[in-house]
């Protein structure tokens, strides 16, 4: 366990960014490591903007990523992801679901939603891995399985086996619901699946 992860998840309320952040965290903390984590999530409630700063390594001294030195920028929703694209650093990785969910600051006309959020973060140089997790979780039958599919898409990018953090998703459930945990495994296998050909797609 040398140097220290930085991952930012972002996306809007009721996307599960903040569940997913958790469970990445208690993913490094069964494995020994030193873990903080931050969060903002002004109005999630009603779908506004929600991110989360995670760091975890050996030995970690604060929770806050600091522009230009995320490894991972795990984004729910790709306008989002566009926005904090400048917290990557030049050899960091995105991986944003392309599933559009408009927030209510674009509705009310503060904002106004890109055309193509993830041709404007290649455009800039970001490394971009890109897939319809929102779509994937429709076909899954739950919306709600979107962020198990996200976290299925990181699974292989982080220092630690993707069994690991599978485990965590699935112990959530085995109590209080069981019936879930098949669900999940498909939903995380899924988003793996999704990540690994974007990864084609991308390098090709």
């Amino acid at each position: 366990m040398t140097g220290v992860t930085n991952i930012l998840v972002v996306g809007t309320g009721g996307q599960g960014v903040m569940t997913a952040s958790e469970i990445l965290a208690e993913a490094a903390i069964a494995l020994g490591h030193d873990v903080k984590k931050t969060e903002v999530a002004g109005m999630a409630q009603r779908g506004g903007v929600v991110s989360s700063h995670l760091r975890f390594g050996e030995r970690v001294l604060s929770p806050q990523i600091s522009p230009g030195t995320a490894d991972i920028l795990l984004g729910f929703e790709a306008a989002e992801g566009l926005r904090w694209r400048h917290m990557l650093h030049p050899d960091g990785l995105a991986l944003i679901n392309t599933g559009r969910l408009v927030p209510p600051v674009v509705d009310i006309g503060l904002f106004e939603y890109p055309d193509d959020p993830i041709a404007l973060m290649r455009e800039a140089g970001t490394r971009v891995f890109s897939f319809d997790a929102s779509a994937i979780a429709r076909g899954l039958g739950d919306m709600r399985l979107g962020n198990t599919v996200m976290l299925g898409a990181i699974a292989d990018h982080l220092p630690f086996s993707a069994d690991v953090l599978e485990r965590c998703i699935l112990k959530r459930f085995a109590t209080k619901k069981p019936q879930l945990i098949d669900l999940n495994r498909r939903a995380f296998a899924a988003g793996r699946a999704a990540a690994a050909l974007a990864a084609k797609t991308a390098t090709a």
